[in-house]
């Protein structure tokens, strides 16, 4: 004889004992209407407001169930504002910290064309000193001025070392000029084709100087202005120098 009763599958057998426990629970700690009339009766409570209560205490109950759930939509919709906040917070975050980065990206282009002009600079004071013979006291001392300055640019490892070496070159190719006017110098081709590229050099020099200062302007702007700021001071960006002397004076090269 087949078995015809409904089978249950094993993997929500554990449920439904689960709720039945419950179900019998609520059953155990229950009671009927009747129930509590006849209680209310031994005190000398009427029936009709054993009823009255019931319908007060459930009215109660639903309107504090009401609103638990008020409540709890209530926190669902202020979780999910404040999730979306935190997004649109997260997102201009990352949009200011991309537009800081791509300005400081900008900067470094610059300063790389700034250093490239230095370079070339720096790289001519041996074709320089090469077509100077030095036969005079002061030949010798501002070949020697042009070399040293030379050294403590190939030296320098930061953009301002960079610039202050670069000062230092500034005022030795200014004597060297001193120097030479009073030599045979200007008469030498080598020498004139020379300061040409020196000065073609310093021009190309002023122009990217010029870029990159307008660069940090535009960069700068970025990063002390609000709300940029905020973000700004979290990723440890700071203003940039401009390029620019660091005195008026000619810097001091000791031969």
């Amino acid at each position: 004889m087949s078995d015809l009763s409904p089978r249950i599958p094993e993997d929500i057998a554990d449920d439904v004992l689960r709720v039945a426990s419950e179900l019998y629970s609520q059953a155990q700690n229950s009671y009927d209407v009747s129930d509590l009339k006849a209680a209310g009766q031994e005190v000398d409570i009427p029936p009709e407001l054993i009823e009255k209560a019931i319908a007060q205490v459930q009215e109660q109950r639903r309107l504090e169930a009401e609103t638990r759930e008020i409540a709890q939509a209530n926190q669902r919709k202020m979780t999910l504002i404040g999730a979306g906040l935190g997004a649109l917070a997260l997102l201009w975050g990352i949009s200011s910290y991309n537009s800081l980065n791509v300005a400081s990206q900008k900067v470094d282009g610059t300063w790389a064309q700034v250093e490239n002009q230095l370079q070339r600079r720096a790289d001519l004071i041996p074709k320089l000193v090469n077509v100077t013979k030095a036969q005079s006291k002061n030949e010798k001392e501002v070949i020697q001025l042009l070399l040293k300055s030379r050294d403590s640019y190939l030296k320098a490892q930061t953009p301002q070392e960079k610039l202050n070496a670069s000062e230092k070159i500034d005022t030795a190719l200014q004597r060297f000029d001193k120097v030479a006017a009073s030599s045979s110098l200007v008469s030498s081709q080598a020498y004139t084709n020379l300061q040409y590229e020196i000065a073609g050099t310093e021009n190309r020099i002023a122009t990217e100087r010029k870029r990159y200062n307008d660069s940090i302007t535009l960069y700068n702007q970025k990063v002390n202005a609000f709300p940029n700021s905020i973000v700004a001071t979290f990723t440890g960006m700071k203003p940039k120098e401009f390029f620019k002397p660091t005195n008026t004076k000619d810097p001091k090269i000791d031969l």
